[in-house]
């Protein structure tokens, strides 16, 4: 299948299968309902975005360092987070933001996605505000929902000066808690075509199961290897936590990512829907299962 055929048509076959998979995942983790009659009353409660609230949200993107930091805040406070359940942990001359959504459990899913921008003229639209709106709307979601696991979401710094930010949250995590961090999926550059694996930043067992939930959904991703990428997932890989970053790239990324084609009217709004519904239900999926599923 061609990514334009998933980007521009058969909406209705695609709405009903990846909301058929969600639902799959849903009862599993809320453990309450039979799969095939998952009850339609709970559906209003559960705040799945649509393709024009994603959008939407590309109005108007901060194209300075400086404004992005503030921007992410209010957009978590669109989306329906208060002021008190943002933390911005300034850790030496990086700052992280995190929303927490506890869990049943203490055992943790991270899901991340950097907020600062490179390049001379660039926006950071693609690289990496795709990644931040993903990260707010799948919080929007999740909030609605009882999870077994605790859900952080976190919004990193200097990611483009080296995973500064990541890897100074990742100092900050004691080796005997280690064993709680089940996972951690990672956002970076969508908006250009179908949701991709990028194999050299992703675990094994998390890519396959990417994978194999993308093939349900009828959704024609690939695992994509990318030659000296760098990302926040490798800074978790490098902890033993296992870790994904998905995103988006064709073959010409090289010519939009860090420089002037990288602008607001270059996002395609239905890369970053499609890529918020995979991992919308790739987390419930994470969440379902044991905390040791996908390591090594």
């Amino acid at each position: 299948m061609k990514a334009s055929a998933v980007l521009i048509g058969k909406q209705n076959r695609y709405e009903k299968k990846t909301m058929r998979i969600f639902r799959t995942c849903l009862c599993l983790t809320l453990g309450l309902w039979p799969l095939a009659s998952f009850p339609q009353e709970k559906d209003a409660a559960i705040l799945i975005s649509t393709r024009e609230e994603i959008a939407a949200e590309f109005a108007t993107v901060p194209c300075k360092n400086q404004e992005r930091l503030p921007a992410v805040k209010a957009l978590f406070e669109k989306v329906g987070a208060s002021a008190d359940d943002i933390t911005i942990e300034k850790i030496k001359d990086v700052e992280n933001i995190f929303v927490k959504i506890p869990g049943a459990t203490e055992e943790k899913i991270i899901v991340g996605a950097h907020y600062d921008l490179a390049g001379s003229g660039s926006c950071g639209a693609i690289d990496n505000w795709t990644g931040i709106v993903t990260l707010a709307h799948l919080y929007k979601t999740f909030k609605t929902i009882k999870t077994r696991k605790t859900i952080l979401f976190v919004g990193f710094g200097k990611e483009e000066q080296g995973l500064v930010g990541s890897k100074a949250m990742v100092k900050q995590i004691k080796k005997e808690d280690l064993q709680q961090y089940c996972a951690m999926v990672n956002i970076d550059s969508l908006g250009l075509t179908v949701p991709q694996v990028i194999s050299n930043l992703s675990d094994k067992k998390l890519e396959e199961a990417t994978i194999a939930l993308a093939k349900k959904m009828e959704l024609p991703v690939q695992a994509l290897t990318v030659a000296g990428a760098g990302a926040d997932s490798l800074s978790f890989r490098e902890r033993g936590i296992p870790s994904i970053t998905l995103a988006a790239l064709p073959g010409n990324w090289p010519q939009i990512l860090h420089g002037s084609g990288d602008q607001v009217k270059t996002v395609k709004p239905e890369s970053v829907y499609l890529g918020y519904r995979l991992a919308l239900s790739l987390i419930a999926q994470i969440n379902d299962n044991e905390c040791g599923a996908y390591r090594k």
